[in-house]
This record gives structure tokens, C-alpha cells and sequence, in this order.
């Protein structure tokens, strides 16, 4: 089970940063990505419109491994200030770590814009992880989990 932790950060320095970290604690570069909007962007045609066809793909991209839509459009919100995601690929159990990791260098916290489109489990312990499909999402953090 492939298990990736994305974190949102508000520049590039603490990005570069969390990535330096996230290679000292065992990722592999081919295992991390650095994604934010790319400041010239090419127009596919007469009718392009390159920052919104970005952000429709990141969209897409992010709800296809199990990102609620209003999470992604959270993240997309985020990198459209100039944030930029970091994500961390393991199929072990390294991934604990890249969100302790990603916490650690200050990952931006989404869940208040967006708290209302999650259920949460009935009776759950508020000190425990919450899981729901697709997500592992840790109480207090601003990096999450998904599963794929």
C-alpha cells in the first residue's frame, strides 16, 4: 500500500528545507515532489488560460488520490498565494516521519476553510489519528496522509 504525505508551506525556503530533511531521514529524491505554480506557464492554444488550466490539473490530480475536492481546492487556494506542496511517497513506514517532518518546518493548516465538508467518526477519541477513505490525517497538524 503506497502512502503519501503532502504538506503545504508558505515559501520555497521552507520547502527546500523539509526536503533536506525528508532526504537526511531516508526519502529518496524520486520519492519527494515540489509542486508550486510555475511563474511563466505556456498557453496550449488560442483559448488557453494557463493559471486556471494549472490549478483545474492540480485539482484533478490531487482529488485522484483520494484528496476531498474541498481539500484540494483548499491546497490550490494555497499554492495560488505563492505556497508551495511538498509530497513524500513511501509504500513502508517512513511516512510517519515525512508528516513529523513536514510539522516540524510549520506545514499551513487547511482544515479550518474546510472542516465542514469532513465527517467525523462517531465516538472517536479526539487524541487518536482520524482516518477516512482515502486520508489519514493527524489531530493538530497541518500535513496529511493519503493512501492509494
Amino acid at each position: 500500500m503506497t502512502k503519501t504525505a503532502v504538506g503545504l508551506f508558505e515559501n520555497s525556503g521552507s520547502a527546500d528545507e523539509v526536503v533536506r530533511d525528508l532526504e537526511a531521514g531516508g526519502f529518496l529524491r524520486k520519492d519527494l515532489r515540489i509542486l508550486k505554480e510555475p511563474l511563466e506557464m505556456a498557453g496550449s492554444g488560442l483559448m488557453s488560460t494557463p493559471h486556471t488550466d494549472f490549478e483545474v490539473d492540480l485539482t484533478r490530480d490531487l482529488t485522484a488520490f483520494g484528496v476531498l475536492e474541498a481539500d484540494a481546492e483548499a491546497y490550490v487556494r494555497g499554492v495560488r498565494r505563492g505556497g508551495v506542496m511538498v509530497f513524500a511517497t513511501s509504500s513502508g513506514e517512513k511516512e510517519n516521519a515525512a508528516t513529523e517532518i513536514m510539522n516540524r518546518h510549520g506545514a499551513v493548516e487547511v482544515v479550518e476553510e474546510i472542516s465542514a465538508s469532513r465527517p467525523e467518526l462517531p465516538n472517536a477519541d479526539q487524541g487518536e489519528a482520524s482516518f477516512q477513505i482515502g486520508r489519514v490525517r493527524s489531530p493538530g497538524s497541518g500535513a496529511r496522509m493519503f493512501v492509494w
